[in-house]
């Protein structure tokens, strides 16, 4: 239902698009409206630049060693000395970022000083001069990128956040019960024996503490005295009524719910990761926002599956918790600080790679991630996009589906 209403958004933002703007176009940038012919390739199944006689075979080498640049010259179809050239060439990539790669002779080929790292997705020129006269070429090799109006962006529920520092708090998984409190329930009963004349409350009422639940005539003094609610909570058992004698009995059971205790097993494994104070969110079927405590008690004898019982504290908000009821629970076993990370639900696959797509202005592109840790929400970042880059979080598959609609290529 969710994709359905995100494309029912989409279709209208593009209806509206075509009725106010003829400028309106969500497109991949390698994706040309017209058929391309195919770059010639050259012996060494470089891209081929031609001017008059002078031509010029650039490729990405990258078998054994980092992706670099390696250019073959030939002039009039024989081969050139590479050392009778020179040769610069500037990468301009999305957010007018500019790598400049200067050559060095090695064989009969120039050699790159630079590292191309992923995407190879930029504009290129090359300016090379040769007995004397300069030559420019200039081409897009664009790949991995798409542009999408703000519109559209926000009616397909697109949303961005900025590659910053965070806390990583890794946890493990703990599944449990829901228990009270010894100290929830309170028995009542008489200070002196007599006959119940008033009674206040009946099952399933709520008391505050100091609320009066009786009267009783003592059998003693023949003087009234009255029962007051020692805590707040539910009456949740009536054992006597107007007119019985309180003989020495519980007259009534008050508990108190306002609080729960989440009995959660931890194996072995996971022993020394979990003491007293170590944070916990617990979750609870039905119950919309996690509840956060800490780990107040640790039982010292095991069940028979060897797991150790946990306690944490929970609060029984709106009333919502029963005893017994199931939850399940992530337990923090340690807090990592990186200086780099971006929300997992933003990682889609590209090629072989794990990327998020980069936002610059109205353009996305692809980011090649090497990745570290992880605490299920965010992941480490170790290589591929720059600290304060904005990037897709939710619904970046829809970037990824644009891109591949449009045959992105990967041209060396």
């Amino acid at each position: 239902m969710k994709n359905n209403n995100i494309f029912t958004s989409l279709t209208f933002a593009i209806f509206l698009c075509l009725s106010v703007s003829p400028s309106f176009s969500v497109s991949a940038s390698s994706a040309p409206e017209a058929e391309e012919a195919e770059p010639e390739k050259g012996p060494h199944r470089g891209r081929m630049l031609r001017d008059d006689n002078m031509a010029l075979e650039l490729a990405i080498f990258e078998t054994g060693v980092p992706p670099e640049f390696r250019v073959w010259v030939t002039d009039a179809g024989k081969p050139v000395s590479p050392n009778q050239v020179d040769l610069n060439i500037k990468l301009t990539r999305l957010g007018d970022v500019v790598d400049d790669i200067n050559f060095r002779v090695e064989g009969d080929f120039l050699r790159g000083d630079l590292e191309i790292y992923e995407p190879h997705s930029f504009v290129v020129t090359i300016n090379a001069n040769y007995q004397g006269k300069n030559y420019r070429w200039q081409y897009d090799n664009l790949e991995g990128r798409t542009r999408i109006e703000p519109a559209v962006a926000e009616a397909m529920g697109i949303s961005t956040d900025v590659v910053a520092a965070r806390t990583l708090h890794q946890t493990i998984p703990a599944y449990g019960r829901l228990s009270l409190p010894a100290s929830a329930t309170h028995n009542i009963s008489a200070r002196f024996d007599g006959v119940i004349t008033k009674l206040f409350v009946k099952q399933g009422d709520l008391v505050k503490q100091g609320q009066t639940l009786m009267t009783v005539e003592s059998n003693e003094s023949l003087k009234p005295y009255q029962i007051t609610s020692p805590a707040d909570g539910i009456v949740t058992e009536q054992y006597a009524n107007i007119g019985e004698q309180t003989a020495s009995k519980t007259l009534l059971t008050l508990t108190n719910t306002s609080q729960y205790v989440a009995k959660l097993a931890v194996y072995p494994a996971d022993y020394k990761n979990v003491v007293v104070g170590t944070p916990v969110t617990v979750k609870i079927e039905g119950y919309d926002t996690p509840l956060t405590g800490k780990v107040e008690f640790i039982e010292q004898k095991v069940r028979d599956d060897q797991a150790k019982l946990v306690w944490v504290k929970v609060p029984n908000v709106n009333n919502a918790l029963a005893d017994g009821g199931f939850v399940n629970a992530d337990i923090e076993v340690a807090t990592i600080d990186v200086p780099v990370a971006v929300k997992k639900v933003g990682l889609q696959g590209f090629r072989d790679f794990t990327v998020v797509y980069a936002k610059v202005g109205e353009q996305y592109e692809v980011r090649m991630l090497e990745l570290g840790q992880d605490d299920g929400e965010w992941v480490e970042v170790l290589g591929g996009i720059a600290l304060g880059a904005t990037y897709v979080t939710e619904n970046s598959y829809i970037i990824k589906a644009d891109i591949e609609k449009s045959g992105a290529s990967h041209d060396h």
